[in-house]
C-alpha cells in the first residue's frame, strides 16, 4: 500500500497559507466604472424603442450578482463571449454596417470587427485554459492510483464518460439549441464531473464497483477530492481570495453584451455614437487584457497548489506491492488457470502478473478462453509467453472466462508466478434527463 508517511492532511487553512504566496493583482478601477456605464448606455437606450423581454432579462443578469463558484464564472464568460460573437457576425449585423453605406458606417465596423477579434483571440484561450485545467486535475489524481488496471479502467471510464457528454452536446445543438441552451447543458455536465470526481474519492455510485480497487491509494487523496469543492471546503479559500476579481470581470462582459445587443437593435433609429463606441472598445480592451491576467495567475497557481506533488513523494509507485496480489508455484509441465465468472456484458476482464526471477531469465505462457453456458470453448486472448503483463478487455457475452498460465512447455523449470485478476462489472452512468426542445 502506497504510503503516507509526511503527508499533511490538504485543508482550507493549509490552502491558507499556500494562498498567501499568491497575492492577486487588483483590477484596475476602470472594470468597475466602464461596467457602469454600459448599463446607464443602455438604460438611455429605452427611449428609443421599449426594452423587448429578452433584452430584460439580459439586463437583470447585468445587473444580479454572479454566481460564487469560480468555475461557473469561468463557463459564464466563456457563454458571453460566444453570445457576443452571435451578434456581432457580420450577417446578423443591421443592414446598414453589413453594406457600410456611409463612411461613419464603416468606421463603426472596423471597431466592431476590431471588438470581434479580441474576443475571438481570448474565447479560444479561455477553452485551451479549461481543457489544460481538467486534464491536471483528472491526471493528478490518476498519478495517485495505482499504476495497474485499476488506473486503466479509471481512465476508460472517464473517456467513455466524455464521449458521452460530447454527443450529448451535439444532440442538442443538431434539435437547434439555442448557445444559452448550450452551455446550460454545460454547466450540468460539469456538475457532474465533480460528482463523479466524489464519488472516486467515496467510491460510491459509478465507482461502486471500483471500490476494492482503491487500495494503494493515499486516503489524504481520497479525502481531498471528496470535499474539495464543498461549500466551505479547501476551494471556498480560493474563491473568497480571487472570487471578487473574476466576479467583476463577469460582470463587465455582461455588460458589454448588454450594451451590443440594445444599441445594434436600435442601429436603424440611432446610430452608435463616436465617444460611445469608444467607451465599448475601452470596455472589450481591459475585458480581455484582464482576462488573460485573471487566466494566467490562477493556472499557475493551480499547478504549483500543495495537492499537486509527485507520485514519488506520494509513494505510488508502493501501490504494486499491495497483498492484493496472489502468489503461486506452477510446476514443470503444469499449468495454472483462475476462472472468473461475468454476469453482464460490458464487464471488463482485467488481469496483472509477473514472474519472480531467479538466476535465469525465464518466461511463462499466457492465454484467454470464453465458455459459454452451454461449455462451448472461444479463443479471446491468443497464446503468447511473457516475463509480466497487465492487460483488460471489455466483454461482449455473459459467462466464464478462464485465464491459464501454461508451463507445460518446461522439462525442468518450476515458475513463480505473482498476479491479480478480476471481474469488473460494467459502470454505468446515472440516466440523464434530455433537454425538451
Amino acid at each position: 500500500m502506497a504510503t503516507t508517511e509526511g503527508f499533511v492532511p490538504i485543508t482550507r487553512a493549509y490552502l491558507a497559507r499556500y494562498y498567501d504566496k499568491y497575492p492577486l493583482p487588483p483590477l484596475p478601477d476602470a472594470a468597475t466604472d466602464l461596467a457602469a456605464r454600459l448599463r446607464a448606455l443602455s438604460a438611455d437606450l429605452a427611449a428609443v424603442a421599449p426594452i423587448a423581454p429578452d433584452e430584460e432579462l439580459l439586463k437583470q443578469e447585468a445587473a444580479s450578482i454572479p454566481a460564487h463558484k469560480i468555475d461557473e464564472n469561468l463557463w459564464k464568460n466563456r457563454e458571453q463571449m460566444e453570445e457576443i460573437l452571435f451578434l456581432l457576425n457580420t450577417s446578423r449585423r443591421p443592414v446598414a454596417l453589413q453594406q457600410k453605406s456611409t463612411p461613419e458606417d464603416s468606421e463603426i465596423v472596423s471597431k466592431l470587427d476590431d471588438i470581434e477579434a479580441k474576443l475571438k483571440d481570448m474565447l479560444k484561450k479561455l477553452e485551451q485554459f479549461q481543457l489544460k485545467n481538467a486534464d491536471n486535475v483528472f491526471n493528478t489524481v490518476m498519478t495517485y492510483m495505482p499504476q495497474d488496471f485499476r488506473g486503466t479502467l479509471i481512465r476508460q471510464q472517464r473517456e467513455r464518460s466524455e464521449r458521452n457528454k460530447q454527443a450529448e452536446v451535439d444532440s442538442l445543438v443538431s434539435a437547434g439549441g439555442s448557445i444559452r441552451d448550450r452551455y446550460a447543458l454545460l454547466w450540468k455536465q460539469q456538475m457532474e464531473r465533480r460528482v463523479q470526481l466524489a464519488q472516486l474519492g467515496s467510491a460510491t455510485g459509478v465507482y461502486k464497483t471500483l471500490v476494492r480497487y482503491l487500495v494503494g491509494v493515499p486516503q489524504v487523496l481520497l479525502d481531498f477530492i471528496r470535499q474539495i469543492n464543498d461549500n466551505n471546503g479547501p476551494m471556498e479559500e480560493q474563491r473568497e481570495r480571487y472570487g471578487p476579481t473574476l466576479y467583476t470581470l463577469t460582470k463587465l462582459v455582461l455588460a458589454i453584451r448588454l450594451y451590443l445587443h440594445v444599441s445594434l437593435a436600435r442601429y436603424e433609429q440611432r446610430k452608435l455614437e463616436e465617444d460611445d463606441i469608444a467607451v465599448l472598445q475601452q470596455a472589450v480592451t481591459i475585458y480581455t487584457e484582464e482576462f488573460v491576467k485573471f487566466t494566467e495567475f490562477i493556472g499557475e497557481v493551480f499547478v504549483n497548489a500543495p495537492f499537486f506533488i509527485s507520485a514519488e513523494d506520494a509513494g505510488a509507485a508502493d501501490a504494486r506491492k499491495s497483498d492484493e496480489y496472489k502468489e503461486t508455484i506452477i510446476p514443470a509441465g503444469k499449468t495454472h488457470e483462475v476462472i472468473l465468472s461475468v454476469e453482464a456484458v460490458n464487464s471488463y476482464i482485467a488481469w496483472d502478473f509477473s514472474l519472480q526471477q531467479g538466476a535465469l531469465n525465464m518466461d511463462i505462457g499466457f492465454h484467454v478462453e470464453y465458455i459459454s453456458h452451454s461449455g462451448e470453448k472461444t479463443l479471446i486472448l491468443p497464446y503468447r509467453r511473457y516475463e509480466a503483463d497487465q492487460g483488460n478487455f471489455c466483454t461482449v457475452s455473459a459467462g466464464s472466462y478462464k485465464l491459464v498460465w501454461d508451463n507445460s512447455y518446461s522439462s525442468f523449470f518450476k515458475k513463480s508466478l505473482r498476479y491479480k485478476v478480476d471481474a469488473v462489472p460494467p459502470v454505468v452512468e446515472p440516466a440523464v434527463m434530455r433537454p425538451v426542445l
